[in-house]
């Protein structure tokens, strides 16, 4: 689909977490064109040199497509770096399908998202999600960050930061901001360690907020990123890459993408409530398509990541799919089957 607005997505959590991993696994497989906004810690841009060599794009289009902001605490700094930061690569939208956003790992995420509400950049992206990684293995022996003596010395030295907030309150901050909860290193738990650590999230954060285990990095980048063009189906399929003789049950994890086409007169209030409660009721991932509304003369489009809800009218391409007068045009991918019927059913 041809959205003229740039998805904005960010990844947070702290270090140790796996963000890195999982941006290297985005960047070499999603097929599309993306940029990178680093947050580092200090002057050593390991993160930026990890991401560089990766092979996501032409040697010649690295250096404008990863931006490293190493200043400090990202959220901290969001007029000094954040914002002249979105608004160059803005400059070259048109090359652009996504934008990711990898915190340090100390950053707040609320202040981030509002920045991307600035008058000067907010017509030309939406939020895709926010993407909070946990070290499960971590969580698991009673501590959400793997390597505390680090990250102490991060707030000690970083000093940007106007914020001086516990490590558990930043980790309940990051799972309440949170559209999707990754738990890295799901490899190295048993059953009933991975059940304690999936509590512990649901309790500390947001309790309708999906979950999913991850291994070195590895899930469906459409999980993470969203349907890019015309990209309307993808086959049922086990989202991670994991060796099929490994025995943890919990890390074989189906992503269902389902196709909503119909033609029939939609209320956008009702519309909304409906795909709020499906998102509930069958785990959904995310929402993608266009809503054609009587009396519009352009069609709704629709992008959701678990419950976050972006809409704005926008022109289609000629050759898209239009119902006669009224009608919806969505895909779906959900951990539960049945979204398409349920849907239909509610109308």
């Amino acid at each position: 689909m041809s959205d003229s607005r740039i998805p904005v997505t960010v990844v947070t959590g702290f270090l140790g977490s796996g963000k890195t991993t999982l941006l290297r696994h985005l960047l070499s497989e999603a097929r599309q064109r993306l940029a990178v906004v680093v947050n580092e810690f200090g002057t050593v841009g390991l993160d930026g040199d990890l991401l560089k060599t990766c092979g996501f794009c032409p040697d010649d289009e690295v250096d404008e497509r990863i931006v490293e902001l190493n200043n400090g605490c990202l959220c901290c700094t969001v007029q000094e770096d954040f914002l002249p930061a979105m608004e160059a690569l803005l400059l070259r939208s048109n090359q652009l399908d996504g934008i990711i956003i990898e915190t340090s790992g100390l950053a707040l995420p609320k202040p981030l998202l509002q920045a991307v509400n600035w008058p000067a950049i907010r017509s030309k992206v939406f939020i895709n999600g926010v993407v909070t990684l946990v070290d499960g293995y971590a969580l698991s022996n009673g501590s959400p960050v793997g390597d505390l003596k680090s990250i102490n010395e991060q707030i000690t030295n970083d000093n940007s930061i106007d914020h001086l907030t516990p490590i558990n309150g930043l980790f309940r901050d990051q799972l309440i901001s949170a559209d999707l909860v990754l738990i890295s290193r799901s490899d190295l738990l048993s059953e009933k360690s991975f059940s304690l650590v999936r509590d512990e999230v649901k309790k500390q954060g947001n309790s309708i907020t999906n979950i999913l285990p991850i291994s070195n990095g590895k899930i469906e980048p459409s999980v993470i990123l969203g349907l890019c063009k015309e990209q309307n189906n993808i086959s049922r399929s086990d989202q991670n890459d994991h060796d099929h003789d490994h025995d943890h049950d919990h890390d074989h994890v189906d992503v269902i993408s389902e196709h909503l086409r119909f033609e029939f007169p939609i209320d956008q209030d009702v519309l909304k409530e409906v795909l709020l409660k499906l998102v509930r009721e069958y785990q959904i991932l995310r929402i993608k398509g266009r809503c054609w509304i009587e009396g519009k003369a352009l069609p709704l489009q629709i992008q959701m990541v678990g419950s976050r809800f972006n809409s704005w009218f926008e022109s289609v391409n000629d050759d898209s799919w239009k119902p006669s007068k009224a009608g919806i045009d969505l895909v779906s991918l959900s951990l539960k089957s049945g979204v398409e019927k349920a849907f239909e059913s509610s109308f």
